[in-house]
């Protein structure tokens, strides 16, 4: 009986190292997706699960977007009024070209004055101290001339001066001039933008 069971224990062990051995053969194999190069070659391929980082920010960058916002805020609200500023003095320098009386010339302005007033004044008013920066700047890079110039043109040395005097109290200078390489690098960055976005032409 013992002679009868050491046969079958051998070969039940004898049964099971095929299956054994297969299984060990398999047991080292990993499935991983991967993807071949037009050169032929099969790169191995995982996906990652997202990892978000998250960090303070600093007083610095809390500051440049704090001022960077608030530039973009003005441009949007006074970039239309400069580009208007600009085509109603293409029109009035065209209307002027061949007008030599002085008198008549005060007319053509009054009456362009006029209707600007009429479509602009109460938006302008409603403006802050920093857009009628923004949009002084704004005027300038539209126009290639400061309103300073501007007003000494159209209205004489007197208004320009009375106006300037008016800017200076709130800070600011009706002579400053446009520097988009310069100071003003990332107000040409915001109009390219407005550009693009509502379709104005540079």
């Amino acid at each position: 009986m013992k002679q009868i069971q050491k046969y079958i224990v051998i070969i039940f062990i004898m049964g099971l190292g095929p299956v054994v051995s297969h299984a060990q053969q398999f047991s080292d194999t990993i499935r991983v997706e991967a993807f071949i190069t037009p050169e032929g070659d099969t790169i191995p391929q995982s996906w990652l699960p997202t990892v978000q980082v998250d960090a303070k920010q600093t007083n610095y960058w809390r500051k440049y977007w704090k001022d960077w916002t608030r530039l973009r805020n003005a441009v949007y609200v006074t970039y239309p009024y400069a580009k208007s500023a600009s085509k109603v003095i293409s029109e009035v320098n065209a209307e002027l070209v061949n007008v030599k009386d002085e008198n008549k010339r005060k007319q053509i302005i009054k009456s362009r004055e006029k209707e600007l007033k009429k479509e602009f004044a109460d938006k302008i008013t409603n403006l802050s101290v920093y857009q009628g920066k923004v949009l002084m700047k704004l005027i300038n890079r539209e126009t290639g001339n400061n309103c300073y110039n501007l007003i000494k043109e159209f209205k004489g040395g007197l208004s320009a001066g009375v106006w300037q005097a008016v800017a200076f109290v709130f800070g600011s200078s009706l002579k400053q001039q446009y520097d988009p390489g310069g100071d003003d690098q990332e107000l040409e960055k915001i109009v390219k933008e407005v550009q693009k976005l509502y379709g104005y032409r540079g």
